[in-house]
């Protein structure tokens, strides 16, 4: 449920601001609301220095992912901070400029050795005694075809061009294109490579001393932040005189507790009932076994207004049943579970211990891989279903393979779940006679699902299917927003019915795509074991059976949780959640507190 909050203005002395934000943030139960702009000079400064060890953090980061030494982490930072970082980032530096010139080297390495190892220095020293070597690029016809006097000979060919050097006794002409000396001969290069790696191999060592203050360096992150925090608080409090003010929205049952702190620090206190202009953030409470729909509401970055519903409950039914149908598959059910439990006891085993909110997240994810096995053995498919029929298995719920029924099924899913929203709003609207334009619009649904099956499934429409619609529409239009002029609320409901009958319909057919997409897993399967036990006899088949059966099961495991997130997500968050009017456009309650 989302838990009503309350409006809370603390006053104090403008000399006792800090303190009495520090005592807020020791409390935790406040969601700040700034009066005034949270900036300063302190703040800039600090948000320049979290960008500064953010810099540094990502450096490690990559050091640690990305070598093979184990780097203990239990080093305490007993020194500047600032210098560290710096110092990280220098090495870094140092890192990359000396990899880029190193690739020159190696370039210029590659283009001369086979020129041989060409020293320029001796080179000028024949030129200074009368001696003149050059380079040219000559095609492979005219290589005989220098001066008498110059001495040509070719050193390498690539294609039908020669690499030649020409000696005479003389300053010379040719009539091709020549090569400049480099300015160092390859030997050299060699030697300024190995100084540039050894070079890159001391920044490395160096970043990899420095990978064991990675803890440390996040953890004074973690301080900065909250350090930012408190002064946006601090700056952001209203002030009128010789008085400083801070407010902000607190859960309701923590209002007694405001009180007694700011009759203990001798505050002023006034707490109200937000206004319907109010930003109030959201604060959800639910059941244990609610709260597992958390970690996907939280990885979409969800949260419901204020004054809208909570859908977790719905959300977390319907998903976990959208999942089963998706996947349909037990085989894939029991390979999720296994996943989960090797991620959760050994992968990630201590990241679990240290961050006990992700029990949540595996919890979650044991309970959808259960709903794929359900949906799989009432379905009768392991990995594919025809081996397993073809052995005499006996699906209890065989019309779930029937592909009238299941889709059907599928509509009637949809008008059930799209339902479930109205009555909630109907619910909340009664006494006020706009509940009926809920009914209303529940009557509508139910016809749009009579009309899918008679459109897409050649069913019979029923009678009382007219009655229905006609019902449904009336109470759309008298109800939506009933007035004492009677014509002038009929023509509000008659736009919003204009606007919403088709609307509805396609909501309802928008429920076809479980079935179309379990049934393309299904396919995927039977097609894997299809080829798989098709080669016949022999180890050779027997490998590319097993390689099949791999290949193809995998990318179905891997790919039907993404299929989860694209069909079964978007039926809760945009068709249940459009009929529930929830527009997730909520803040999420966000205490200002010391962790």
């Amino acid at each position: 449920m989302i838990v009503p909050m309350k409006k809370a203005h603390i006053l104090c002395e403008a000399r006792d601001a800090e303190s009495t934000v520090k005592s807020l943030r020791a409390l935790g139960v406040m969601h700040v609301e700034h009066e005034n702009t949270p900036e300063s000079t302190n703040i800039a400064v600090l948000r320049e220095q979290v960008v500064l060890i953010n810099s540094a953090l990502d450096v490690l980061n990559q050091v640690a992912v990305s070598e093979e030494e184990k780097i203990p982490q239990d080093h305490t930072l007993n020194k500047d901070w600032r210098e560290v970082a710096a110092q990280i980032l220098d090495s870094r530096k140092r890192h990359e400029q000396l990899e880029i010139a190193s690739r020159g080297v190696i370039g210029q390495i590659q283009e001369w050795e086979r020129w041989g190892d060409i020293e320029p220095s001796e080179v000028q020293f024949l030129r200074e005694r009368g001696i003149y070597v050059r380079l040219f690029l000559v095609p492979l016809k005219e290589v005989k075809n220098f001066p008498d006097d110059v001495v040509g000979k070719m050193v390498f060919a690539t294609g039908d061009i020669a690499h030649c050097v020409a000696i005479a006794r003389r300053e010379f002409e040719c009539p091709f294109p020549e090569i400049a000396l480099p300015k160092q001969s390859v030997s050299a290069m060699k030697r300024q490579l190995l100084e540039m790696n050894e070079g890159m191999e001391s920044a490395r060592k160096d970043l990899l001393s420095y990978a064991r203050y990675r803890d440390s360096l996040t953890k004074i992150r973690s301080e900065l932040e909250k350090e930012i925090e408190f002064q946006q608080v601090l700056a952001g409090m209203g002030r009128d005189g010789p008085i400083s003010y801070v407010t902000g929205y607190i859960p309701f049952d923590v209002e007694a507790q405001l009180i007694a702190e700011a009759r203990e620090k001798r505050w002023g206190i006034l707490i109200n009932d937000p206004s319907y202009i109010d930003e109030v953030p959201t604060l959800i409470r639910n059941p244990k076994w609610a709260s597992l729909i958390r970690p996907v509401l939280g990885l979409l970055g969800l949260t419901p207004g204020y004054r809208e519903l909570d859908v977790s409950i719905p959300f977390l039914i319907f998903f976990s049943l959208f999942f089963g149908i998706l996947i349909g598959d037990a085989g894939y059910g029991v390979a999720y579970i296994l996943i989960t439990l090797v991620l959760q006891k050994v992968v990630l085993k201590k990241w679990v211990l240290e961050n006990p909110d992700l029990k949540t997240t595996f919890s979650l994810f044991y309970l959808l891989g259960c709903s794929a096995v359900v949906w799989g053995v009432l379905t009768g498919v392991f990995f594919g279903q025809t081996w397993l029929l073809a052995l005499g298995y006996v699906p209890p719920v065989p019309e779930l393979n029937d592909t009238n029924f299941i889709q059907t099924f599928c509509f009637f899913i949809g008008a059930l779940h799209l339902s479930i929203a109205h009555s909630w709003r109907a619910v909340l609207k009664f006494p006020s006679l706009t509940f009926l334009s809920d009914i209303g619009w529940i009557c509508v649904l139910w016809t749009a699902f009579l009309l899918a099956r008679y459109l897409i499934l050649g069913e019979a429409f029923p009678s009382f299917g007219l009655w229905l619609i006609a019902a449904g529409i009336l109470l759309v239009i008298f109800f939506t927003h009933p007035q004492r002029n009677v014509l002038k609320g009929i023509g509000t409901g008659l736009a919003t019915v204009a606007l919403s009958l088709m609307n509805n319909f396609t909501d309802v057919i928008s429920y076809i795509r479980l079935f179309a997409v379990g049934l393309a897993t299904l396919a995927i399967a039977e097609t894997t074991n299809t080829l798989a036990f098709g080669f016949g006899n022999g180890i050779v088949a027997l490998v590319a059976s097993v390689v099949i059966l791999i290949t193809g099961h995998g990318l179905n495991i891997i790919l039907g949780p993404m299929s989860v997130l694209v069909h079964g997500v978007r039926l809760n968050v945009l068709e249940f959640s459009g009929h529930a009017n929830v527009t997730w456009s909520g803040t999420a309650f966000d205490p200002l507190k010391e962790e």
